[in-house]
């Protein structure tokens, strides 16, 4: 099968930390949101990973699904019920997203399964264009995956040294699906993040 050139992500930057006291979490059968009556949360977007933090119930880190409105997004993962309480200010880190899934050679059931990744960040040598973080690639064998069904791909991290801006790497592995997953270390001032993510496989 030829090669095929896949853009996983163009650029992304890094959102400053959310704190509110108005959020609350709900799960309604198998739907988990994070919900406010009144903050925006539309600084987020869908596979952001956001960490929770100073929460009774809920410290773990989400990926967003859906952003149904600015006041409600629904997250993969499974949350506890908790309602605001008016006067805790629960914050909310953009920690890094995950890219859409792509088909990886497993798909096609090809016996090669050679892949290469390109990353490209922002490095400037100033602390708010630079990236601080790792990207790396995940993959996965199942054909209609959920979260817990995908594993880091080794030899596939790339992390910030804060000069590089161009890294790639090679790996091999007849994946059904595969996708690229950044998680940032930045401070709430530097929204530096990536220029880009590039596969062929």
């Amino acid at each position: 099968m030829a090669q095929t050139s896949t853009t996983l992500s163009g650029q992304k930057s890094h959102e400053n930390d959310l704190s509110a006291t108005d959020i609350s979490f709900t799960a309604t059968g198998s739907e988990y949101k994070i919900k406010t009556t009144s903050t925006d949360l539309g600084r987020f977007s869908v596979r952001d990973l956001i960490t929770v933090s100073n929460s009774s119930l809920n410290n773990s880190t989400f990926t967003v699904k859906t952003v149904n409105s600015s006041t409600e997004l629904v997250v993969e993962e499974i949350v506890a019920n908790e309602t605001a309480d008016g006067s805790t200010p629960i914050t909310l880190d953009h920690t890094g997203f995950v890219t859409d899934k792509v088909k990886g050679d497993g798909y096609y059931s090809q016996p090669d399964g050679v892949h290469t990744v390109a990353y490209q960040v922002l490095n400037r040598g100033d602390s708010v264009d630079d990236f601080f973080g790792s990207c790396k690639m995940q993959g996965t064998l199942a054909t209609t995956p959920t979260e817990d069904d995908w594993f880091d791909i080794s030899g596939t991290t790339f992390t910030s040294d804060q000069t590089t801006t161009i890294s790639s790497a090679n790996f091999t592995g007849n994946f059904v699906w595969v996708r690229a997953k950044v998680v940032t270390t930045n401070s709430s001032g530097n929204r530096a993040m990536v220029t880009s993510i590039l596969l062929n496989s």
